[in-house]
């Protein structure tokens, strides 16, 4: 028999549960042989099963999914070898097996080089046997949250192409005329009102430096997809990085060989990867700082590209994390707003431009932060080929 067989005979009728019938006229409930394992695998939460070892001895068809492995795979492996053995998890089913009594974590990460969910929630409970089994369900963030925060990254890039627009139109052509007086008055002025009018010409120019930046939010060209080897964009932007602004940090890498190509434009997935390591870069401290890249195929919500209206499946998740201090709570809502910043000096601009690049594939970003782990990760439609299609 195989191990996700769990037949269980159920007792319909009140005879049969050794109940007082009632009602000698009432219809008898026939007996029914259920398949508990089909309806375990039929929930879209995973459910393990732990022995009193903490060892796996079911896992459902959703289980499986989560943690990107078959039941024989995962048959007999303890808890914290699956997760970590200082998992808040393995704490908490040590809890329940030691009190006899069930426990609700939220806001829990799950996550290795194969598998990633963030802000999951856990019920563990003991089983009325007494023999120290423990039952877990964990219940993954819905499709309906992912979709709210996807199109709160939406609005802010819609945002910042608007008040581009307005900025382009309205700030640099009075800019340009503010800053041709100034020269013109440079010339007939004394050293003392040379200075000033060089301090206007110099702030004019720093104003239209932002302005420019901000244009390419109000860029509307379709981007052109095609076939993308993500693991060549990281390795190109891990090197541009390492020879700059990430000298001092070590990288690992914990890749997926088999992924299939991402739907993309090369050079604008360059542009986010490259952002969001140069952003844990700058986070990282100077000494020990690490930045873990890491791809995995997970199954995604389906979202609609807002270029094409398309429908798009997201398998394709890359998470970049870096064990600098963290974000503040505070910022974590409005981190893709633009101007929103943690950094001295910054601009807030290169994570609103992440978003926005993000959206025009019709992926989704994502991050979770906590003090020494932060981790962003960002899910991607795949490029669809005869051998792969059918996963979609």
């Amino acid at each position: 028999m195989h191990k996700h067989a769990v037949p269980v005979r159920v007792m319909g009728s009140p005879e049969e549960k050794g109940l007082p019938d009632g009602n000698s006229n009432s219809a008898t409930v026939a007996r029914a042989d259920v398949d508990v394992g089909a309806i375990l695998n039929a929930l879209p939460d995973a459910v393990l099963l732990l022995d009193e070892g903490s060892r796996i001895r079911y896992a459902n068809a959703s289980a499986e999914q989560l943690f990107q492995a078959s039941i024989e795979n995962l048959w007999g492996q303890e808890l914290g070898q699956l997760l970590s053995r200082s998992h808040p998890l393995v704490g908490l089913v040590h809890q329940v097996r030691e009190g006899g009594y069930s426990l609700t974590e939220y806001g829990v990460a799950l996550e290795s080089p194969r598998f990633a969910v963030a802000g999951a929630t856990v019920h563990a409970g003991p089983l009325a046997d007494g023999g120290g089994g423990v039952l877990l369900t964990i219940h993954q963030p819905s499709i309906a949250q992912k979709i709210d925060q996807q199109l709160i990254h939406r609005n802010a890039a819609r945002s910042v192409a608007g008040m581009a627009a307005v900025l382009a139109h309205e700030v640099k052509n009075p800019l340009a005329g503010i800053r041709g007086a100034a020269q013109l008055v440079e010339e007939n002025c004394d050293d003392n009102d040379r200075e000033l009018t060089r301090l206007i010409c110099d702030e004019a120019d720093r104003i239209c430096a932002l302005v420019d930046r901000m244009d390419i939010f109000a860029e509307q060209r379709p981007i052109v997809r095609g076939p993308v080897n993500i693991h060549e964009v990281l390795d190109h932007v891990r090197r541009l990085a390492k020879s700059g602004v990430a000298r001092h940090v070590r990288f690992a890498e914990h890749y997926d060989p088999s992924l299939p190509p991402v739907l993309g434009d090369r050079d604008q997935l360059v542009q986010v990867f490259l952002n969001l390591i140069k952003n844990a870069a700058e986070a990282v401290p100077e000494e020990n700082g690490e930045i873990v890249i890491s791809t995995a195929y997970r199954h995604g919500v389906r979202l609609a590209v807002r270029s094409t209206g398309e429908k798009v499946a997201l398998p394709l998740m890359v998470s970049i994390q870096d064990n600098g201090s963290g974000i503040p709570e505070d910022l974590g809502q409005h981190l893709f707003d633009p101007f929103v910043t943690t950094k001295a000096g910054g601009h807030g601009l290169g994570l609103a431009l992440v978003a926005k690049i993000v959206d025009e594939h019709g992926g989704v970003i994502e991050f979770e932060s906590e003090p020494r782990r932060t981790v962003f990760r960002v899910m991607l439609p795949m490029c669809a080929t005869e051998e792969n299609s059918s996963d979609v």
